[in-house]
C-alpha cells in the first residue's frame, strides 16, 4: 500500500516538471539575466521567503555567497528573516535594499501570503526589481505589483508539489548564473 503511494508522488512530481518546464523556462531566463546583470553592476541579491519558503530564501542565498556546482567567488547575497512578522520582512527591505538590487522573494508554497503586498511594495520603493517565485493559482493580488518584475508561478494545488519546484528553479538560476558568469565547466 505505501509503496504504490510514494511512487504516485514521484509520478505526480515529475508530471508537474514535465508541465511547467515550457512555461517557465523564458520568465527563469529572464530572471537569470536580471540576476546576473544586477550582480555584474554591484547590486545585492536579497533572498526572502514568507512562510515555510523562508528555507528556499535561506538555500538560494547560500548557492549565491557559496558555491553551486562549479567554484566561483561569492556572490553579494543577503538572506532576509521571513520568519518575522511580513511588516518586518518589508521593514528589512527599507533598510537594507538600495537601488540596483534584487529582491529574489519565494511566496509561501501552501498559498499566498498577506504579507507579500507590503514586501513587494517595499522592494519597489528601494527602485528594487522583484523575482517572485509564487505557487498560487490565483494571481489576484500581485498582478498589480508585479507588472516590471518577474513572476515564476507553479500553479498546483499541493504544497509539496510547488516546494519541490521551488527548489529546482533555484537550481535553474544558479545554473544559469554560473554559466553566465563561468561558462559551462565542461
Amino acid at each position: 500500500m505505501f509503496e504504490q503511494r510514494i511512487q504516485q508522488q514521484f509520478f505526480e512530481s515529475a508530471d508537474l516538471q514535465y508541465q511547467v518546464a515550457e512555461a517557465l523556462s523564458r520568465p527563469v531566463a529572464t530572471a537569470a539575466q536580471m540576476l546576473v546583470d544586477g550582480i555584474t553592476a554591484g547590486g545585492r541579491v536579497l533572498c526572502a521567503g514568507l512562510g515555510l519558503a523562508d528555507l528556499d530564501a535561506r538555500y538560494a542565498a547560500a548557492m549565491l555567497m557559496g558555491r553551486f556546482e562549479q567554484e566561483r567567488p561569492g556572490l553579494a547575497a543577503v538572506h532576509l528573516d521571513g520568519l518575522v512578522h511580513g511588516s518586518q520582512l518589508a521593514r528589512q527591505i527599507q533598510t537594507l535594499g538600495h537601488p540596483g538590487d534584487l529582491l529574489w522573494l519565494f511566496d509561501n508554497p501552501a498559498g499566498p501570503d498577506a504579507q507579500m503586498r507590503a514586501v513587494l511594495e517595499a522592494a519597489h520603493q528601494q527602485d528594487m526589481s522583484v523575482i517572485a517565485v509564487t505557487g498560487s493559482q490565483d494571481e489576484g493580488y500581485r498582478a498589480d505589483l508585479l507588472d516590471t518584475d518577474v513572476q515564476l508561478r507553479v500553479p498546483h494545488s499541493r504544497a509539496a508539489r510547488v516546494a519541490e519546484t521551488y527548489r529546482l528553479l533555484s537550481h535553474c538560476l544558479c545554473d544559469a548564473i554560473d554559466v553566465q558568469l563561468l561558462g559551462t565547466g565542461e
